[in-house]
């Protein structure tokens, strides 16, 4: 579009302008959405799940904004005091015109055994101006403590005399309700630490279990290998010398150590079940080859209606949990699996209700097609290492349900459909994996909270990472040569000082509440820098500091390290500085800086997509940036 052409469109929309600011916000007209017609936050799938089984209820909020055209719904007073206090809240949504909060007068609410709510009446809503809230009692949520609005002061106080806590006004509220409130870089960079630690405590006691002294070996002490776990005494190691070993499959029920000298201790099933089961605390599997696994890799084909007539969570269980493994542990706590390769089409490892086991220095070969097979790793309920192996086809190499906390990291993934797959795990730490020919390295699902993925490398996948969820660190990660770099999801986390080079689109944001912090990222060479859905403006600046898009029609003027002009990745121009003849001196003439300059004030002007206001002038992580384009194998992170 010519200057001039510009100038009487500008012209045509600032003429308009004055009519369409005299319209005021409307305010005391909206009546309480639907709760499930809200755009939601606050609670985890699983949290909502385990609520809705339970039958008990959980404090909602609703918020509608000046600058946002969706009723937006909060699970929890907490949920939304945290939100409110987020770096650009305000700038993205507006302000609160209108707050309605759950009412608990009336509803004969009482708390469970586990101090979750649980009324006999309608739990409707209310202004939050016209009511009370009783915080610090014992109520809870399956997310945490909460506090409880009442419409009338009288019924709060009988609660709070019976279940604890004080009653204090809505306008007071925020002062007294510990809600975390800031996502920084330190509060996540010190979760990352604390994840790793425990982990490393777990890799070194789980070590120790090599250790043990030999107490039988098979073929000189008992004639055959469940012979020998059945003769071998509590705390003691199993031989297995090279050579193979057929069974029809082992249980070790005790805390031993089953040990081989490497692939040429070869143990093979009759590829009718599971190969190895771990059912003891502390047991030990190490330095074998296993073959001849059950070819079954999930129980749900075999299942009748009846038995799947279940609840979420045990469905999940039979559908991936329950199959055929070459090594399944079940109750065995603190258990280790290390230096076994496994041939299979069903599932390598997997690991139900075992805290602290540890599986590390595995190769597992599953099948060509993603799709036949099944799963490298599965870890349920509990939190594990999975950390220096290999995973090599098959369908997913780690999967996850329910396993808060698990640590999945310096393993490689190739040929997979995801290499990590997240479900329902919260406070998980993916950390310096690296995975290629995939179509998802990391896919984290189902609003989990508190997930660290960090210093991860995909390369030649259909999407890099795809983030989900709430309060989660995305950091230090190489995207390159893939589909989407990474496809910004969920809500409410922090995406920073990703290196994300030489993909068909860098990042992805679909329609979804504009909460994410994203800053501090080297976004070049991608044939489109960002591609977003419909939705809310994103602004994609973090206190004033941006991300790297490379040389910007613009200067420096003042020194900061920030070009002097907001960056639109996602605008007719901007989207095109870097690759299309003629854009690049467009971005710079008058007419595309007046329009830039109102759209970035008048909220009503503001286009869809995305806006750095300080684009970075340098990148973030040069060397790194420089080693991949260089496309070294190596990278620093």
């Amino acid at each position: 579009m010519a200057a001039r052409e510009l100038l009487a469109v500008l012209a045509v929309v600032l003429a308009l302008l004055s009519y369409s600011l005299a319209l005021p916000v409307s305010g005391g007209e909206r009546e309480p959405a639907p709760f499930d017609d809200t755009l939601q936050l606050g609670l985890t799938s699983a949290a909502v799940q385990e609520a809705r089984e339970r039958g008990v209820s959980v404090p909602r909020v609703q918020a509608y904004y000046s600058g946002f055209e969706y009723a937006v719904g909060y699970y929890g007073v907490e949920a939304f005091l945290e939100e409110r206090a987020r770096t650009g809240h305000e700038r993205q949504f507006g302000s609160a015109v209108e707050l309605f909060v759950s009412d608990y007068a009336g509803t004969n609410v009482s708390l469970t055994d586990a101090g979750y709510l649980k009324p006999t009446r309608f739990v409707g809503f209310e202004p939050a101006s016209e009511t009370v809230v009783v915080v610090g009692s014992r109520a809870r949520s399956p997310g945490g403590p909460v506090a409880v609005p009442f419409s009338d002061e009288s019924a709060a106080a009988a609660f709070a005399d019976e279940y604890g806590g004080s009653v204090v006004p809505w306008s007071e509220v925020a002062e007294r309700v510990d809600a975390e409130r800031r996502l920084t870089t330190e509060r996540f960079r010190s979760a990352v630490a604390n994840a790793s630690g425990w982990a490393d405590e777990r890799v070194a006691d789980a070590r120790t279990l090599r250790d043990r002294p030999t107490s039988v070996v098979v073929g000189e002490d008992a004639p055959t290998l469940e012979a020998a776990v059945a003769a071998a005494p509590p705390n003691t190691t199993v031989e297995l010398p090279a050579g193979t070993y057929e069974t029809g499959g082992v249980t070790v029920n005790k805390s031993i150590t089953v040990s081989g000298v490497g692939p040429e201790t070869r143990v093979v099933g009759d590829g009718n079940g599971t190969v190895f089961a771990l059912a003891a605390p502390r047991a030990g599997l190490t330095d074998l080859h296993v073959a001849g696994v059950g070819d079954v890799g999930s129980r749900r084909s075999q299942l009748n209606d009846s038995e799947l007539d279940v609840n979420w969570s045990r469905s999940i269980e039979l559908a991936y949990g329950r199959g055929d493994a070459a090594v399944k542990l079940f109750d065995a706590s603190e258990s280790l699996v290390s230096g076994v390769t496994v041939e299979t089409g069903a599932s390598g490892v997997i690991v139900l209700e075992s805290a602290g086991a540890v599986v590390r220095d595995v190769r597992v070969n599953g099948t060509d097609d993603p799709l036949q097979g099944f799963m490298g790793v599965v870890a349920m309920y509990d939190r594990i290492v999975v950390e220096d192996s290999e995973f090599v086809g098959g369908r997913d190499g780690v999967y996850t349900h329910r396993a808060d906390g698990v640590v999945v990291r310096d393993n490689v993934f190739r040929g997979q459909r995801f290499g990590v797959h997240e479900m329902y795990t919260s406070d998980a730490l993916v950390r310096n994996n690296t995975a290629s020919g995939v179509r998802t390295g990391v896919i984290v699902m189902t609003r989990p909270t508190g997930n660290l993925v960090v210093d991860n490398v995909v390369r030649d996948a259909e999407v890099g990472i795809s983030t989900a969820g709430a309060t989660s660190y995305y950091a230090g990660n190489v995207l390159a040569d893939n589909g989407h770099g990474i496809d910004v999801l969920g809500y409410r986390s922090l995406v920073e000082r990703n290196t994300i080079v030489g993909n068909d689109v860098g990042l992805r944001g679909e329609a979804s509440l504009p909460t994410n912090l994203v800053t501090a990222n080297d976004v070049v060479d991608n044939e489109k820098p960002v591609e977003t859905d419909l939705g809310a403006l994103r602004v994609w600046t973090v206190d004033g500091a941006g991300n790297y898009w490379g040389a910007m029609p613009a200067d420096d003027r003042d020194g900061d390290g920030s070009y002097d002009r907001a960056f639109r990745p996602t605008g007719g121009v901007d989207a095109h500085i870097h690759d299309a003849p003629g854009a690049y001196t467009l971005a710079r003439s008058p007419a595309v800086a007046v329009l830039r300059e109102v759209q970035s004030t008048v909220p009503g002007l503001r286009e869809a997509g995305v806006v750095d206001t300080a684009p970075r002038v340098t990148p973030a992580r040069p060397d790194v940036l420089a080693a991949v384009r260089g496309n070294e194998t190596e990278v620093a992170a």
